[in-house]
């Protein structure tokens, strides 16, 4: 059974409503959550790709990640949901996991399920939310993956269009 369905939460996923690239973070965080994700990504066999700027290197540790120097380039990690689906990580910061997602690639029920299932597989693993705000929407979560109900719930009043 899927944790959304598509007809209830299109809204959300409205790339004129929400921002193409909606914000979605993992709050109370630690250098040891970022290292468990790294790990997921690794144990579930997750295609993906690290740069440091325009350098494509392989995965690191994320306390070596966390410690570069403050002015250092943002160093990035892509992660293929699907074929041409994309979750990029930033590491901004040791106490929030931060990643964005193209809506224009989770259009439809099927891609909906693909996305609650990344959500859910990280919120599992970590034990922890997995929250998603619209772009630039910090703290105003519209959906999410719930520890307590283990799957993704709305967190907002779909809007009526």
């Amino acid at each position: 059974m899927a944790d959304l369905l598509w007809d209830d939460v299109s809204c959300f996923f409205d790339p004129d409503l929400m921002g193409s690239l909606p914000d979605l973070r993992v709050p109370d965080a630690s250098v040891e959550d970022w290292q468990a994700v790294l790990d997921l990504v690794v144990a579930r066999g997750w295609r993906c790709q690290y740069s440091e700027g325009e350098t494509v290197l392989p995965v690191p540790r994320a306390a070596s990640v966390l410690s570069r120097p403050a002015d250092a380039e943002c160093p990035y990690l892509r992660v293929w949901l699907a074929l041409d689906a994309l979750a990029i990580f930033r590491f901004l910061d040791d106490e929030v996991i931060d990643f964005d997602v193209d809506l224009r690639e989770l259009q439809g029920q099927e891609r909906l399920d693909v996305f609650c299932g990344f959500l859910r597989e990280i919120g599992r693993h970590l034990g922890k939310p997995v929250l998603m705000d619209p772009q630039g929407g910090h703290e105003r979560p519209v959906l999410g993956f719930d520890v307590e109900t283990d799957r993704v719930v709305l967190l907002a009043d779909p809007v009526v269009m």
